[in-house]
């Protein structure tokens, strides 16, 4: 037997999940999502996602099929029925089911599925190394702030970004980078400044993003909300990106051009150990 998941209500093996035809998140991909990462045993920032999924589904006029600490009750029954230490549980909520018709009823009832991911997140080498990202143009539409379950633009930009020999890929829009195509962009200035764009509808707002900004502030790190080139972040001291499953993630290459000294530099590595602190993660 393969995981169990969770899926309108019922946890069931995975062979046997089915989801509707006329769902609204397959036929139009009126649904939005979250992700939460694990790391031994352990929810990381969830009280985050949960929030943003309640964002998300408010723009969009979706009622929540459960009430926010049911959800996190489903997160925790899916954590241990799939015995998961380390990776990602999914959450999906979708509109619903209704006959296809690009106007939908008020009256339809929400759909949410739930899923583990088992998968190493910390000490990878990629957090010990740092990625090579891509510059492409953003294809996106203008509510990026809601993280909804249309990822299509972001499916073909990683994929172009990869055949290229990147691993990953950011997004630029009127001669601005907005974000990586899962993640939020950070650049670290000679002067020690964290950038990063503000909260817009033009990015989303993301929850390792707002959750590294509390540690900053503790330890007295200035953060500076901008928008940046991509020229500025190539010539950047550091740079790296955010996100739950990628945590904190150096960067040390943008669109051919190596960033500093091409390895993960000391700032980095001091809000990779602040994170993971905060997360539990022994050293």
């Amino acid at each position: 037997m393969g995981r169990i998941v969770y899926v309108h209500g019922q946890f069931i093996a995975e062979e046997e999940a089915r989801i509707g035809l006329f769902d609204r998140g397959f036929l139009f991909g009126d649904a939005v999502y979250e992700v939460t990462a694990v790391i031994n045993g352990r929810m990381i920032d969830n009280d985050l996602h949960l929030a943003r999924l309640q964002r998300s589904v408010n723009e969009l006029a979706i009622p929540l099929p459960l009430p926010l600490e049911e959800i996190a009750a489903v997160q925790a029954e899916l954590m241990a029925r799939n015995d998961l230490r380390d990776g990602t549980i999914y959450l999906h909520v979708s509109r619903g089911e209704a006959d296809r018709d690009f106007f939908y009823s008020e009256a339809l009832a929400p759909r949410l599925v739930g899923f583990t991911q088992a998968k190493t997140l910390t000490g990878t080498r990629a957090q010990q190394n740092g990625i090579s990202v891509d510059l492409a143009d953003d294809p996106r539409w203008q509510r990026r702030d809601i993280k909804t379950a249309m990822l299509l633009g972001q499916v073909m930009a990683k994929q172009t970004a990869r055949s290229r020999g990147f691993d990953d890929v950011w997004m630029v829009e009127a001669g601005l980078v907005t974000e990586g195509a899962s993640a939020t962009a950070h650049l670290i200035t000679a002067d020690g400044r964290i950038l990063t764009r503000a909260a817009s509808r033009t990015t989303l707002p993301g929850c390792t993003q707002r959750a590294l900004a509390r540690l900053c502030e503790t330890e007295g790190l200035q953060i500076e909300e901008r928008a940046f080139t991509p020229e500025e972040a190539q010539d950047a001291a550091e740079a790296f990106q955010t996100s739950a499953s990628s945590l904190v993630m150096p960067v040390v290459k943008i669109g051919g051009r190596t960033v500093g000294d091409g390895k993960p530099g000391p700032m980095t590595r001091r809000l990779q150990a602040l994170y993971l602190e905060a997360a539990g993660v022994p050293s």
